[in-house]
């Protein structure tokens, strides 16, 4: 029961993410660019959670992001997917608690999923390559999702270590012995 109220919870705060991105941030861009919430929310679940449960939403919501927005079914699936994969890679080799290897856990998944987003769209749409203006969007949105996790992290730790409670349980000496 609780699992299922904790998938509705992630769920809400996909749809409220997708508006907050739609919405709100579309008022606040820097140079025209807006942070990428879904990779900060996909990271944080694949970190909390499992590594199935991050790809899983990673998937999902790429899916649905690429029917809402994208121009090839599979870009944003494949991103999302790889990065809530890795954040429970992620989750063995380092600590939750320290906030400086958030921020860059935080920094490396945002520059990973937008490099290869960039190659897809190259790859399957022969999209031109503007290397200076991808670096520049690549800049201002890292610096703009590490400001957020910064702000962020104290609520959503709140909430990701009820996740890892329920969801690894307290199996600290398995995975030791």
């Amino acid at each position: 029961m609780k699992k299922t109220v904790i998938n509705v919870c992630l769920s809400l705060t996909i749809i409220l993410i997708y508006f907050l991105q739609a919405n709100f941030f579309s008022w606040f861009t820097i140079a025209g660019i807006m942070p990428n919430l879904f990779v900060i929310a996909i990271l944080f679940i694949g970190l909390f959670g499992t590594r199935t449960m991050g790809a899983i939403y990673g998937l999902v919501v790429g899916i649905l992001l690429d029917l809402i927005i994208g121009t090839k079914v599979g870009i944003y699936s494949i991103g999302l997917g790889l990065i809530g994969f890795l954040a429970g890679v992620f989750d063995k080799n380092f600590s939750k608690d320290s906030r400086m290897t958030i921020m860059v856990m935080g920094v490396v998944a945002t520059a990973a999923f937008e490099v290869l987003v960039f190659l897809l769209n190259y790859v399957f749409l022969a999209t031109n390559i503007e290397i200076v203006n991808f670096v520049k969007i690549l800049v201002i949105e890292v610096i703009y999702n590490l400001i957020l996790t910064i702000i962020l992290y104290p609520l959503i730790q709140k909430f990701g270590y009820y996740i890892e409670n329920e969801y690894k349980g307290n199996k600290i000496l398995t995975r030791y012995f």
